[in-house]
């Protein structure tokens, strides 16, 4: 009977808790892919395109050098 009763009073002091100490869940899950990136959250969800690769060719001593960004 003893066991019992420090059971169901657990019980009830993690179910008080539980009730009174509740909180919102602010969760953020974000991805990085090989062509955009994005993240979700609790408000929506963000994608974002890596930006296109440039290519130039400048002169560097005399030489051609291909320069990309």
């Amino acid at each position: 009977m003893r066991y019992l009763l420090i059971i169901a009073s657990a019980l009830f002091v993690v179910g008080a808790t539980m009730t009174l100490e509740s909180a919102d869940a602010n969760a953020a899950v974000c991805a990085k892919g090989v062509y955009r990136a994005g993240c979700a959250g609790a408000r929506g969800a963000v994608v974002v395109r890596k930006p296109a690769v440039v290519c130039r060719t400048v002169w560097v001593n005399g030489a051609k050098v291909r320069r990309c960004t």
